[in-house]
């Protein structure tokens, strides 16, 4: 076995690392960890509050280390969480993130949206904010 990585490997990999600089660049605020942490738990919410088809074809459009996070921890049969308000959801990623919070909790989920924003087809964005509660929706900024 050689030491060489596998290419496509690398790109996931690479793409990954682009993913959470773009994020900490926008957030200026915590570095590179603290983004990581912070796309893990709005990815994870917002996985969680649309249904299991519009997940799976949001995922499609993820890079595949970000796709394995998306489905970390995954329970299909108990999403999605209709009753979610927004409040909910702020609150899930600050309980995420209460070791390590943000000056601003909404912003910083916004910011994510914003990346999502950049890298996902202007469609299926579409498809994913329609398929969230109104309420949800002002979370994400207007493109």
């Amino acid at each position: 076995m050689t030491g060489s990585a596998i290419p496509a490997f690398a790109h996931g990999a690479q793409q990954a690392q682009q993913w959470v600089n773009e994020l900490a660049d926008d957030l200026n605020e915590g570095g590179e960890r603290h983004a990581l942490r912070l796309l893990r738990s709005v990815l994870h919410a917002l996985r969680d509050a649309i249904s299991v088809e519009e997940a799976a074809d949001l995922s499609a459009q993820l890079p595949v280390l970000i796709r394995g996070i998306f489905f970390e921890g995954w329970q299909p049969s108990a999403t999605p969480a209709w009753n979610r308000t927004k409040e909910d959801f702020v609150a899930r990623v600050e309980n995420d993130l209460r070791d390590d919070p943000f000056d601003d909790t909404e912003e910083a989920i916004a910011a994510v949206f914003r990346l999502l924003d950049n890298h996902i087809s202007e469609g299926e964005i579409t498809q994913v904010r329609n398929s969230m509660r109104k309420a949800l929706r002002d979370l994400w900024p207007t493109r």
